[in-house]
């Protein structure tokens, strides 16, 4: 088994969380994992992107190779378009639908989906509305690992347990907001 995830987005959007999350259920389900990420100009609202390799076996670097990604999680359009090249051809991506204007010239969202629509499958997620609806409007972050999980070879409890680890200084409520977020990740994506 072999699974390699590009994460991709902007600064402050919870997407280096998402990385830590998989990570940590992935290796207490006894796999190997190796994870590369670029901050860029990060708290300034720049771009921000993570590798994630998942295997049963051991590996050897850390970066993905362009158009081998069986995976493309984006926290925003743009930024799914940006990193559609490393997909491979029977790669998947999974975007909000969520636009992040930082650029002068960004594009308009019906040429985002377009172009998207044209190279790749996309699964749409409107994690924003769904994070609102589960208490936390920060929580988009965990709205799309939910509809990740669906993809990924690991135990839903075991995201749940990480959940729980990572939010629990954070107290109850801010655990039980994005266990919510993350189960109605999870219900949209099939």
């Amino acid at each position: 088994m072999r699974c390699d995830i590009v994460l991709a987005g902007v600064g402050g959007q919870g997407l280096l969380s998402i990385a830590m999350i998989i990570g940590r259920t992935a290796l207490g389900q006894g796999l190997h994992v190796k994870q590369s990420e670029v901050h860029g100009m990060a708290q300034r609202g720049g771009a921000v992107h993570s590798h994630l390799r998942l295997s049963d076996r051991a590996i050897a670097s850390d970066l993905i190779q362009p158009g081998s990604a069986d995976l493309l999680l984006a926290m925003e359009m743009m930024e799914a378009l940006r990193h559609l090249p490393m997909l491979a051809n029977h790669g998947t991506v999974l975007s909000n639908t969520a636009t992040i204007r930082n650029i002068p010239d960004y594009p308009e969202e019906e040429a985002l989906r377009h172009a998207l629509l044209t190279h790749a499958e996309v699964t749409w997620v409107d994690a924003e509305c769904l994070a609102r609806e589960a208490g936390s409007p920060r929580a988009a972050n965990i709205v799309l690992l939910g509809a990740l999980s669906r993809l990924l070879p690991l135990e839903k409890d075991a995201f749940k347990e990480a959940i729980q680890t990572m939010f629990s200084r954070k107290g109850g409520k801010v655990v039980h907001q994005n266990l919510d977020a993350f189960a109605r990740g999870r219900a949209v994506a099939t």
